[in-house]
């Protein structure tokens, strides 16, 4: 395989391999019009302030008018991060993610005083009300949410308080979103003959999979370093951020910043620990697949950059449109119109931009708002990796298009907790028909990869990383200081726990991995890529299976949004994480892959 030594810039990728941006403004003035609107909306907001209590009629406008707002503030945001994920030395589009954050925070604040006014009406009201004004009915699952949380609900001037802060600590995202993606040079990594190539967000990724471990080793240094330079800068903007998180914890009066992220989805305590201490136990399935590894790649020390090298020289390329046909072959169990709004989404649609460019942001990610498409941003690399990567965000697009489709805007957008099981499904489905229908060894080698290689990112890494923030959180909250040798210092411990002894490593490169994440700016996110890919496989095996009854219980997951609390919609579809169980059964799908792999290397 031919490495390429440039990235492409934003123009010279085609405009069917971008994604359908004019389908949510036409332009950039149609996007200001609109934001002017919404913001004399958000201004009206204020008359409703006080007159909750005033009767059904009157509440039931204010929730028109609210989502009225959020779905005007949500588009508006979408577009403006389109332009920005895409190429983020775009300084128009900067600002236009300034003004959408800015916006976004001012709708919040606008609309703070709701929720104390609608506690302060009662449950037997609003039961009473909810039979006067059946259209309020559909909000029967809200006001039990609210009234869950009541005890975490502060005055009106407290709220608004809140909502005011949100933007500022929103900003530390996006200022380490820029200095990673912007700001950020790498120095060229090298191939074994010596020829420079181009390192950069877009296709980092693609060189650590490359066979060329000169060039693996370039790259992974390359990109640490860069991170390694700019270190303190990180932990100190990393450290606002979680500070942030304890604040509003406390504010709320929550016991710890753990407690608060888990009780908005009312997921307890326990289902973090469980995934934890079973993560801890099956270790030992990770020091045997880093021995396996280190066996099949013929080398005498496995190092980091060695995770994502290909076992077999023959790997097959994998084109898009052959991505995309055996994505396709894989969900087939789904029925007709699944697979049809998947195709048009991946072709006509155009809700993915597919391939890398100059300044496009790391990684990959489904994204949008109701009333427009589930848009993918990634860099297809023409492997099976990749094609695994647009399976997952795939998994959640769909997961957003019947979401969408089937609920009111109170509901339209489902939980990070449920998100990863969508998208984990996905990539369970499509490995599986490879492994039942490719009989060559190196594709199935290559199929194998990829499902560790997944399963390295989201049962390795994420629980990895979730320890490290609850640890740093937990820093925080007995008054002791954040800084980037600290931070470093507990990664290292961490992954040397992972790693055993079967891996060696450079302990400063390794220690500023938390850096590369900009997932860790959503506080106690990371853990939850674990419990989905657990979720997942739990239901894929149902349906592979010929469970009846599997499929539709599945749609009807996709279908139900934030309709109910997300563990009871995952208890419905028939998978249960309040138990370790189906952690534990995905570790029995980790150590088969271990298994086959093993068999196919020796």
């Amino acid at each position: 395989m031919t490495e390429a030594t440039t990235i492409p810039s934003r123009e010279e990728i085609t405009p069917e391999h971008r994604w359908n941006a004019e389908s949510v403004f036409a332009s950039t003035a149609e996007w200001q019009e609109t934001y002017d609107r919404t913001l004399q909306d958000i201004e009206k907001a204020s008359e409703y302030q006080g007159h909750l209590a005033d009767g059904p009629d009157v509440l039931l406008a204010f929730f028109k008018h609210m989502e009225a707002i959020f779905q005007a503030v949500g588009k508006i945001y979408v577009y403006a991060y389109m332009s920005y994920s895409v190429d983020s030395t775009d300084q128009e589009a900067a600002a236009l993610v300034g003004k959408g954050q800015a916006l976004l925070g001012r709708g919040v604040a606008s609309v703070a005083f709701a929720d104390p006014e609608i506690l302060a009406i009662g449950r037997e009201m609003l039961e009473q009300w909810m039979q006067d004004e059946p259209e309020l009915r559909t909000y029967e699952h809200y006001f039990d949410d609210l009234f869950r949380k009541q005890q975490h609900v502060r005055s009106a001037e407290v709220e608004e308080v809140l909502g005011m802060i949100a933007d500022p600590f929103m900003t530390v995202r996006t200022t380490a979103e820029a200095l990673a993606d912007a700001d950020l040079t790498f120095r060229p990594a090298q191939t074994s003959s010596g020829e420079e190539v181009e390192v950069g967000q877009g296709n980092i990724t693609h060189l650590l999979s490359s066979p060329d471990r000169t060039l693996r080793r370039t790259a992974w240094e390359s990109y640490a370093d860069s991170y390694l330079a700019f270190k303190n800068t990180f932990a100190s903007n990393l450290a606002v951020a979680m500070k942030g998180d304890v604040l509003r914890a406390r504010v709320r009066r929550y016991n710890s910043s753990l407690e608060a992220a888990l009780f908005e989805d009312n997921i307890p305590t326990e289902v973090f620990f469980n995934l934890i201490d079973t993560f801890q136990k099956n270790l030992p399935t990770w020091h045997r697949y880093w021995a396996v590894r280190r066996k099949a790649l013929g080398v005498d020390e496995l190092q980091p950059y060695d995770v994502w090298a290909p076992l077999t020289g023959s790997e097959p390329e994998v084109p898009y449109d052959q991505a995309v046909e055996w994505i396709c072959a894989g969900l087939e169990p789904m029925g007709e119109e699944y697979l049809a709004t998947l195709r048009a989404g991946c072709y006509e649609d155009r809700w993915i931009d597919i391939y890398p460019n100059r300044g496009k942001r790391q990684g990959a990610f489904s994204f949008g708002w109701q009333g427009t498409h589930p848009f993918i941003v990634m860099s297809y690399g023409n492997n099976f990796r990749s094609m695994s990567t647009l399976a997952h965000e795939l998994g959640h697009s769909m997961h957003s298009y019947y979401t969408w489709k089937t609920q009111p805007s109170v509901y339209a957008q489902y939980t990070i907790f449920l998100a990863e099981v969508a998208s984990n499904f996905h990539q369970a489905m499509v490995r599986r028909y490879l492994l039942d229908h490719l009989e060559d060894p190196a594709a199935r080698i290559a199929v194998i990869e990829e499902a560790m290689s997944n399963f390295h990112r989201y049962f390795f890494i994420m629980p990895t990383l979730a320890r490290w923030e609850l640890e740093m959180h937990e820093r925080l909250e007995r008054g002791e200081a954040l800084t980037a040798d600290v931070m470093n210092s507990r990664m290292l411990e961490l992954f040397a726990e992972g790693y055993g002894d079967e891996m060696r490593y450079d302990p400063d490169r390794v220690g500023i991995t938390w850096a590369q994440f900009t997932h860790m700016y959503m506080n106690f996110y990371v853990f939850q890529y674990a419990t989905g890919i657990s979720g997942a496989h739990a239901l894929a095996k149902r349906i592979q299976e010929g469970e009846e009854g599997a499929v539709e219980a599945y749609i009807n997951f996709l279908k139900a949004g934030s309709s109910a609390y997300s563990l009871d919609i995952l208890k419905r579809a028939g998978v249960d994480l309040t138990t370790p169980e189906p952690v534990e059964a995905a570790f029995e799908v980790l150590a088969s892959y271990v298994d086959e792999l093993e068999a196919l290397t020796s």
